[in-house]
């Protein structure tokens, strides 16, 4: 009898070992799956990160370009030079809101400076300009998908990090939500009106 009662007592044992392991693997699991999208999340926000400065990088160049044939354009410099410094800011705090307001005024300014461009038929012909602009471009593309893959890859993580029950992990570690690269501005959500 007493046999009995110590291997009911062992099984019982080994039944709460195994759900002890269990629940231990399932928590290593999860932490190390946030940590991976946390890191895949700051890996994204690094491209565009790269892709800003990039841009901000070719902006002198440009406006020296223009400078030659828009010089009375003082207004659009003024606002290259305020967004620059806003990004600068973002990029020592990692602020995702702020490099998105920097990247709207920068957004603003390049649109007045292409209708700069329209008024100036020689400076379109200018090599130099036309190059920068290929350039600008090209980068403009890169951040877009750059914007498009963060959020994306920001959505998983904030997704892995609410859903039961690996949201029981998530807040046991402290692990916070990725902010989203998004458009402050309600006016620049509306559709464009052309009028002619």
């Amino acid at each position: 009898m007493n046999f009995l009662a110590i291997g009911a007592g062992a099984v019982i044992g080994i039944i709460v070992l195994v759900i002890v392991v269990l629940v231990a693997f399932f928590v290593i699991s999860v932490y190390n799956k946030l940590v991976v999208l946390r890191n895949k999340v700051k890996n994204s926000w690094s491209q565009i990160d790269v892709q800003l400065k990039r841009r901000f990088d070719m902006i002198p160049n440009l406006v020296e370009t223009v400078k030659g044939y828009a010089a009375h354009e003082e207004s659009i410099f003024g606002e290259f030079a305020r967004a620059r410094g806003l990004f600068a800011q973002a990029q020592k705090t990692g602020n995702v809101a702020q490099a998105a307001e920097a990247d709207k005024g920068i957004t603003g300014a390049l649109s007045r400076l292409m209708v700069v461009q329209e008024q100036y038929p020689e400076l379109k012909a200018n090599e130099n300009f036309r190059d920068l602009m290929a350039q600008l471009k090209d980068t403009e593309d890169k951040i877009a998908y750059g914007r498009q893959f963060y959020n994306d890859t920001a959505l998983k993580f904030n997704n892995t990090k609410e859903v039961f029950p690996t949201n029981v992990v998530a807040n046991m570690f402290g692990f916070k939500s990725a902010e989203y690269f998004e458009v402050e501005d309600a006016a620049e959500r509306q559709a464009v009106k052309v009028k002619f």
